[in-house]
């Protein structure tokens, strides 16, 4: 049996079970980093669940929920990123699982705001959080002076403890509110927006990237009402760290999906990677290198008004760009594709 994670079963029938005897401690630690914040939402829920079972505790319990339902704009308005949080040594484990690695391409100076596009969504999205949402991959080194938001669905921050640990990373709504309350902060503000959402991630299957993007020109028209340059990032493994079950465009289960998603405004694809005690049964992702490679900026000139000529223009700079990265990138870091990056919507 190999070392936990060296070569992590996929395809097979028989599940095949994990020699603890025989796993290295690091790397035993770096799978339960996975598994803590994997079930996370869950911890934080039933925490805070626990903590209502105590009457002396109400009054603290009332008032916190009051606060996050009523008064906290935080989400809105740039978060509360604290860097001594960002940089625990915990993030560190939870990146060396994959491993995570950042590739910069072109410096960026802090003297203006940037909004990063970040593809491929993936089933959860594991590299923008671990590239832009904690410092485990050196991104304030990296790019100094630049102060990340990544930004997620409004309705993560409805859930107890969870969203408090979601602002102290930088992570904000990705409303148009917050948006511009985040760049109109003037030079070394960023945004990271994972512009295939929802939709994307029920076509993410390993060896593909299948991209929606031609219709979503909101993010392009922000930068360009905000004076902020973007920045393409690929992320080269993303949709390879899960299995999903197969889904083609017009079956039941795509229409089923599809149709939870436009009611929600998420959907669930039907996944698996493997477990603690397993390789290819669970809900941990394989352990599969993310390579996230950050490419070159697409200058934008203000216009509060941009009309829909100006940012299709700019959307074909940003798409060349993407594509640049693919082509320069493909063969070190996708040799296992199955077909060529295609942008499907």
């Amino acid at each position: 049996m190999p070392p936990d994670g060296v070569s992590d079963a996929r395809g097979k029938s028989t599940i095949q079970a994990v020699d603890f005897f025989h796993v290295p401690l690091q790397r035993r630690l770096q799978t339960m980093a996975v598994a803590f914040w994997g079930f996370q939402m869950v911890i934080s829920v039933s925490v805070f669940l626990y903590l209502c079972s105590f009457p002396s505790l109400w009054p603290l319990t009332i008032i916190y929920t009051i606060w996050v339902f009523g008064f906290d704009t935080s989400p809105r308005r740039g978060g509360r990123a604290s860097k001594w949080f960002r940089n625990l040594p915990f993030w560190k484990l939870w990146a060396a699982y994959y491993p995570q690695t950042l590739i910069r391409t072109e410096e960026l100076p802090p003297d203006r705001p940037y909004v990063f596009g970040y593809h491929p969504h993936g089933i959860i999205g594991m590299g923008a959080f671990c590239t832009f949402g904690t410092n485990a991959t050196g991104f304030e080194e990296n790019f100094p002076g630049i102060q990340p938001h990544l930004l997620t669905l409004t309705n993560n921050f409805h859930i107890p403890i969870y969203r408090d640990i979601l602002l102290h990373l930088g992570v904000c709504s990705v409303s148009k509110a917050s948006c511009t309350n985040i760049l109109k902060r003037g030079a070394g503000q960023s945004i990271t927006i994972v512009i295939g959402g929802a939709a994307e991630s029920l076509s993410a299957h390993p060896g593909t990237a299948d991209l929606t993007l031609r219709k979503r020109l909101g993010f392009i028209k922000i930068a360009i009402q905000n004076g902020a340059d973007l920045v393409p990032v690929f992320a080269f493994g993303e949709n390879d760290v899960f299995e999903q079950l197969k889904n083609e465009k017009g079956s039941t289960i795509y229409s089923i999906q599809t149709k939870f998603q436009k009611l929600f405004g998420f959907t669930l694809p039907l996944f698996h990677g493997r477990g603690l005690f397993t390789y290819n049964v669970g809900l941990l992702p394989f352990r599969h290198p993310i390579v996230s490679v950050v490419g070159r900026p697409v200058s934008v000139k203000q216009n509060p008004n941009p009309s829909k000529q100006e940012v299709e223009e700019v959307q074909k700079r940003y798409i060349e760009e993407l594509y640049w990265i693919w082509e320069t990138y493909k063969n070190e870091y996708a040799k296992d594709r199955t077909r060529e990056m295609v942008l499907i919507a």
